[in-house]
């Protein structure tokens, strides 16, 4: 049964030619490094957030490399050499509550200070409450890059999670934690597809219609760090809120798209995620797991130990309660349920890399990868972009295979596990979370039980924070969504535009 649907959880499927994952920032920025450096005409930047003084390379790279290896030194350089080229930045026009973990002042830095063929715009063109939290590159209309990093400070990490690592600094030279991430990367006519998504994201914004020319074929490969997924084709999947100022109209395909893969699952659903906190995703794996006739599932997550404070307050506590609810339902039908984190242990001190990474993969033959996180508002209410890949029956094995290879690569990044043998047992579908759980006894393995905040087990939290909770990660832009109820009898008129705009804008206090 096909879990792709074109115009139900997916806005289509498209033809690619080369496509395939970069883990971890330290092949992704790579990767878009040198491809930036061959790129003719434009470079094309959607994302929450960018820092300027991010290094794409790091090392001996760095260290070899013919000029500044900085974001906007690099991308500056770039329109020195190359007269006709044009690199367009889109950016989240972030809330106040993210100001002090933001480079200030970028609308002067990239516009007023670089290159004028650089043009730089905040993006605040979205339902209340929401972000714009998608995050993707086009180079030249011929190569994309899809996923859930963005290039700025404290994201960038190899595949070896060191506990120490002089190259895992930020911008202002102070080091953080071991962090895990994955891009996606798209050559063939699916690319049209992401640019004509950046043009309107653009114009909504405020940006001058762009029109960009047809470049063909001189963009170097993808280098071999990647994980290759050899597919003739990939979906793109995204989530918009209704904004009924800009008549945006709702989209959920990403939602419906976990919910269908979860529910088509028949041996395996893998997920890593920054968090668990979705009703839709929750429901889906219960419903999935009570369904008495069908395939008993391994069910493997992957997430972060511990979450910021902020977000572990008010995230934190629908998260356990899920997580221990779909522990119960697993127990009473015979699935198997396992919750892991990842750890580097030195001396008895537990550090853990944080787990960014949106991922989900069923039965090895379906993976979708984007900037969707399992919450709430990555669901229904965020702007998110999502990829995804589905070895059809019939097609050969080579994307399945690939697919698996790419399952087995990440469990023995999580776990530290290599070698003939062990990815023997990670390839494996059937007995899967009995040995994770026996590797959590290993001491040579880095992978361990996730295990929740304890502080949030009291009865006083839960009342006062549930709240707070529904109103941090919601499904639907609340105010609006009353308005649209309350008028959606009338005719629109400029008397019923008038009332929007003053909700909306009551809304924003």
């Amino acid at each position: 049964m096909s879990i792709l649907k074109p115009g139900v959880n997916c806005m289509g499927i498209y033809e690619v030619r080369e496509s395939g994952l970069l883990i971890d920032a330290c092949d992704y920025y790579r990767a878009f490094y040198h491809a930036a450096r061959h790129a003719r005409y434009n470079i094309l930047m959607a994302g929450w957030q960018f820092d300027s003084e991010v290094r794409l390379i790091r090392g001996k790279e760095a260290q070899l490399a013919d000029g500044d290896v900085r974001f906007l030194a690099f991308l500056e350089s770039l329109c020195e050499k190359n007269p006709e080229l044009e690199i367009y930045i889109l950016a989240w026009d972030f809330s106040v509550f993210f100001s002090l973990e933001r480079e200030w002042f970028q609308d002067l830095i990239f516009n007023w200070s670089t290159n004028e063929r650089i043009h730089f715009t905040f993006d605040g063109k979205h339902a209340v409450n929401a972000t714009h939290h998608q995050k993707f590159v086009i180079i030249d209309g011929q190569l994309a890059f899809v996923g859930g990093i963005d290039i700025c400070s404290d994201r960038w990490d190899d595949r070896r999670h060191l506990r120490h690592n002089p190259e895992r600094k930020n911008v202002d030279g102070i080091s953080y934690g071991a962090y895990h991430d994955i891009q996606s990367y798209h050559t063939g006519s699916v690319v049209r597809e992401l640019l004509g998504l950046f043009q309107d994201r653009w114009a909504e914004a405020g940006g001058e219609t762009i029109v960009f020319p047809t470049v063909n074929g001189h963009l170097p490969k993808v280098d071999g760090a990647a994980l290759p997924l050899p597919a003739e084709s990939v979906a793109i999947s995204r989530t918009q809120a209704r904004d009924l100022l800009a008549l945006r109209e709702q989209i959920q395909e990403i939602r419906r798209l976990f919910i269908d893969g979860i529910m088509a699952a028949d041996r395996l659903v893998y997920m890593e995620n920054q968090y668990f906190s979705s009703q839709a995703i929750f429901q889906a794996l219960v419903s999935r797991m009570k369904e008495r006739q069908r395939p008993k599932l391994e069910i493997v997550l992957i997430l972060p130990d511990r979450l910021p404070f902020t977000e572990e307050l008010f995230l934190g506590l629908p998260q356990m309660k899920m997580l221990n609810g779909l522990k119960e339902v697993a127990a009473e039908n015979g699935h198997r349920l396992g919750i892991y984190s990842t750890v580097c242990t030195d001396n008895g001190e537990r550090n853990m890399t944080f787990i960014h990474s949106k991922l989900m993969l069923v039965d090895d033959r379906f993976l979708t990868v984007g900037s969707a996180n399992a919450t709430n508002r990555s669901l229904g209410l965020d702007t998110e972009l999502n990829m995804s890949w589905e070895a059809e029956s019939g097609e050969g094995r080579g994307l399945e295979e690939s697919i698996r290879r790419v399952r087995i690569s990440l469990l023995a990044e999580h776990s530290a596990m290599c070698g003939e043998g062990a990815e023997n047992r990670l390839g494996k579908i059937e007995g899967l979370v009995d040995y994770l759980d026996s590797l959590v006894d290993n001491k040579e393995s880095r992978l361990c039980l996730y295990q929740p905040d304890p502080s949030l087990e009291g009865i006083g939290w839960q009342g006062a924070l549930e709240p707070v909770t529904r109103i941090v990660d919601p499904e639907r832009p609340q105010v609006e969504e009353f308005v649209f109820e309350s008028l959606s009898r009338f005719e629109t008129s400029k008397f019923t535009r008038g009332i929007l705009l003053l909700g909306q804008w009551l809304s924003g206090l």
